[in-house]
């Protein structure tokens, strides 16, 4: 389709030595959920594949969706609206002030800042802060908040736009957006420019151990390009005149790591953090194509087992229905081919209900549907959070339901 290209070489190192490790479905795209009125419009299919850079050992996905359409006014994801995200970033925001200690009324600014909450914590603790989003309707939003927020992607212009007006930065802030650009290159040089000299830039991204340790196939759709691992970056940010200068594993939306660098020239001390995060990396080989394929073979066997579980319960006429509208969940609808099972999908956010799953056009409904329609079986594509799912919805268990987690392994509860 023309709303999409294919790059040739890894966007981290440039080599063109790419091996394809984890073949997909081709998928609609994560969030593309449509009202009734608009269910006549043509939505698209894209590759969602996995190539293994056999120069610097980054994983990545070479086919790009245009970022008009992924972010467009229309981008429904707000960071305020996970409580636990909310937290996490809380807890993101004290922890760099603690390690870094930014002069009180230094500007701090968030590539991809969303609603504006990791900003909003920032503000809070005595920092001018400016958000980077070009979701224009988010930005908005964030700016009617109170974060100022600039609906743009960032770009050389920009930040010397906003250097010139706001002047240099104590802290430059891009979590997952910095997994959402193609021109990480570009990327990694505005920030680098938006630095003041002894400032930090500090990433959050999704870490490919954590996804082929856990089979995180949720964290794998296309606004996610890049699958980030600690090795591949310490070389990438050497070439963009940074230092990676610590590394922090968390376990939110099942694993990622917080990444702090500096200038190249900077003064502080690089951590031991980054030594075993390195040391870990080479005792999984995680820059070696076995690992992925591994991964990938687990994931058929998954699919297979799951497949074999659904056709049985569709055989015998049972009801099946779908938990959690979420982005990650589109991946699963086509890898796993559900749209022959599912007659609904329940999702507790409003925005989500009475919508209709891309491409398949699965209805989306409040959660009481699993009371007033009492499907047999639910299967879970929010997965990751299984457990307080099952807790919250235990009387649906009582009235004779059964959940459905698909993965690690396959498991009727």
């Amino acid at each position: 389709m023309g709303d999409s290209y294919r790059r040739k070489t890894c966007r981290l190192c440039d080599s063109a030595d790419l091996e394809l490790v984890v073949p997909l479905t081709p998928c609609g795209l994560p969030d593309a959920y449509l009202p009734l009125h608009r269910l006549q419009e043509r939505q698209g299919v894209y590759p969602l594949d996995l190539y293994l850079c056999r120069g610097c050992g980054h994983v990545q996905m070479l086919d790009i969706v245009d970022p008009a359409i992924l972010f467009s006014g229309e981008y429904r994801y707000l960071t305020g609206s996970t409580p636990a995200v909310v937290r996490h970033f809380e807890e993101y925001a004290d922890r760099v002030i603690a390690r870094v200690r930014p002069a009180h009324g230094s500007w701090a600014i968030d590539v991809g800042s969303n609603d504006g909450t990791l900003l909003g914590f920032f503000k809070a603790r005595g920092h001018r802060v400016l958000g980077i989003d070009a979701a224009k309707e988010v930005a908005a939003q964030a700016t009617a908040a109170g974060i100022e927020t600039i609906p743009e992607f960032l770009t050389p212009q920009l930040a010397e736009r906003v250097r010139r007006e706001y002047g240099p930065a104590a802290v430059v802030t891009c979590n997952n957006a910095f997994a959402h650009a193609d021109d990480l290159a570009g990327m990694a040089d505005c920030i680098r420019d938006l630095l003041a000299e002894d400032g930090v830039f500090v990433f959050e991204v999704s870490y490919v151990l954590d996804i082929v340790d856990k089979m995180l196939l949720g964290t794998i759709f296309h606004e996610h390009l890049s699958h980030h691992s600690v090795k591949p970056m310490v070389l990438f940010l050497r070439r963009h005149g940074m230092e990676l200068i610590d590394v922090h594993r968390v376990s939110l939306q099942g694993g990622s790591f917080i990444g702090t660098a500096q200038l190249a020239s900077g003064r502080r001390p690089v951590d031991a953090s980054v030594g075993a995060a390195l040391a870990l990396e080479a005792e999984r080989r995680l820059d070696r194509p076995e690992v992925y394929r591994e991964f990938s073979a687990r994931l058929e066997q998954a699919k297979a087992a799951l497949l074999r579980i659904l056709e049985d319960l569709k055989g015998e006429g049972k009801k099946i229905a779908g938990f959690g509208a979420a982005r990650g969940g589109t991946t699963m609808l086509f890898h796993f081919e559900l749209n022959r099972f599912l007659e609904f999908i329940v999702d507790d956010n409003p925005a989500k209900q009475n919508t209709f799953s891309p491409v398949h056009h699965i209805p989306v409904l409040p959660t009481r549907a699993l009371f007033d329609r009492r499907p047999d079986y639910v299967f879970i594509l929010a997965w990751v959070h299984a457990r307080p799912i099952i807790e919250k919805y235990s009387a649906f268990r009582t009235q004779g339901g059964r959940f459905i987690v698909p993965l690690p392994q396959p498991e009727v509860v």
